[in-house]
């Protein structure tokens, strides 16, 4: 599991571990998946890439 321990610095410690993320082509928002289920979890409306979660081809 990443932890973002110390608090304050917007830094964090080591990677997601069973999320991926891929960029919707119709609205260009970055979407996160669950890696087990293929499901969609989230999605992040400022347009820009989810912190330590790493992007499918």
């Amino acid at each position: 599991m990443a932890t973002n321990k110390p608090y304050g610095d917007n830094a964090r410690k080591g990677a997601v571990r069973g999320r991926s993320q891929t960029q919707n082509t119709k609205t260009h928002q970055w979407v996160k998946r669950d890696v087990e289920t293929g499901k969609f979890m989230d999605v992040k409306q400022d347009g820009k890439p989810f912190k330590g979660v790493r992007k499918e081809k």
